[in-house]
């Protein structure tokens, strides 16, 4: 077959993947975080409001807790996708750091159980405990996830995702039917943990070729190091993204600050609902001849869907307050248009945050840090929900401006398409998968 055609053919095949990759990461993601939700609002619902409130704060712990499974992950899908000639080495140190990682994490919550017990006002050390039998599948399951999105191996991944959101509804649920305490729902959270970790061990137990050896490089110390940094940048990123509600509850009135809360549901809808772009995107980003086109067709999906979700708020307003509580919430009926502009904002500093730590770059990071603290410092000046959800859009608008202009420069102007690039590499994961 001449050259052309063979390239043509690889060209269409690779097309053909990356779209039913990308559908099968879109509705699993998409399944996820429905049930997620769904599980939240049966537990509101199940267990009553004292043990709910438990519930959330023990939630808001294991949220904290998720930024090193997310560093796992962005490292091992960034090794494979810059590397991929070294994959099974990558593969191999980013599990084991992430055995190591997940045990120590598991032992050092587990002895902080009693301190989460005092502070949340538990009455239940079993409860507390909890937050260390989910922490550990977890963090495991992040350098799983990274290996299967270096490798573009969307399907499996997909399954994990999938299995991630399925599981704590499956058990959790019947777990809180029979008994209404937070115990029983924090239970379902760690056990329903353990089950993607599995389908994780499964996917990645698939026979390598004859001449898939282990190579030097990457060792775990440096793997170690850039998880550091990965989670260290993630969590500024959870940090600027859920500060306003602490601000809320700091300098707004208890029944104000409600309302705002409200309007976070919102906000957290159109965050997580282009999700699965920057999972199909990373590993493109992460390329050594990665270039601004796969970054700004990201960002323009991301601002697609933002703008859809801030159309929908503007002309269904009733939906939309239904949605983030109904009638008990109308005072912010009006202003939800503004909660749909900060959702889709963070969707896109997400975006830039990830092609931050796919070309190493710290001074992103540095970017996201200062406008919290902008944020922080500016709070005093906060009167309603109207001058507070503004400052955020303000302060956002004027990061994601600053982290294009550094993305912008950082990015060759001549890349690979992400096509061609999916065509070509990783060749070992392709063979890998039909087997």
């Amino acid at each position: 077959m001449p050259t052309y055609a063979r390239t043509v053919t690889s060209t269409t095949a690779a097309t053909s993947r990356g779209l039913r990759g990308g559908a099968a990461i879109a509705v699993a993601m998409g399944i996820m975080n429905i049930a997620t939700y769904g599980y939240t609002v049966a537990a509101a619902h199940l267990i009553g409001r004292v043990p709910f409130g438990a519930f959330s704060a023990l939630m808001g712990v294991l949220l904290v807790v998720s930024v090193v499974s997310l560093g796992l992950q962005a490292t091992g899908a960034r090794r494979i996708s810059a590397d991929p000639d070294q994959v099974k080495t990558i593969e191999r140190n980013v599990l084991e750091v992430a055995y190591r990682v997940a045990i120590v994490l598991g032992l050092l919550l587990l002895a902080l159980a009693p301190v989460l017990n005092w502070v949340l006002q538990l009455e239940s050390l079993a409860t507390a405990a909890l937050v260390a039998v989910a922490a550990v599948p977890l963090t495991v399951m992040g350098g799983q996830a990274g290996v299967l999105q270096g490798e573009r191996r969307w399907e499996p991944l997909a399954f994990v995702y999938l299995s991630q959101g399925l599981g704590r509804v499956v058990l959790g649920t019947g777990f809180m039917v029979v008994w209404q305490t937070e115990f029983a729902a924090m239970l379902g959270v760690a056990i329903g943990c353990w089950v993607p970790a599995v389908v994780g061990y499964v996917a990645l137990r698939r026979p390598r070729a004859a001449n898939d050896t282990p190579v030097e490089g990457h060792p775990r110390t440096d793997i170690l190091n850039e998880v550091a940094g990965s989670s260290q940048a993630l969590l500024a990123f959870f940090a600027l993204s859920n500060a306003d509600i602490l601000l809320a509850r700091a300098v707004l009135d208890a029944d104000v600050a409600g309302l705002y809360a409200g309007g976070l549901i919102l906000v957290k809808a159109i965050l997580f609902l282009p999700q699965f772009v920057v999972v199909i995107a990373f590993p493109a980003m992460s390329t050594k001849d990665a270039g601004r086109s796969t970054l700004v067709k990201a960002l323009a999906v991301s601002a697609v869907l933002g703008a859809c979700g801030l159309a929908a708020t503007l002309t269904l307003p009733d939906l939309a307050l239904v949605f983030v509580g109904g009638s008990d919430f109308a005072g912010i009926k009006d202003k939800l248009w503004l909660f749909a502009i900060v959702g889709t904002l963070l969707s896109m500093l997400q975006l830039l945050l990830y092609s931050a730590l796919a070309q190493r770059q710290g001074r992103a990071v540095l970017m996201i840090w200062t406008t919290l603290v902008a944020l922080l410092a500016l709070s005093v000046t906060v009167h309603s929900v109207t001058s507070l959800v503004t400052l955020v859009c303000v302060l956002d608008t004027v990061l994601l401006v600053g982290l294009t202009i550094t993305a912008w420069r950082a990015q060759p102007t001549s890349p690979t398409s992400s096509v061609t690039k999916d065509a070509t590499t990783p060749e070992r994961s392709e063979a890998d998968a039909a087997q």
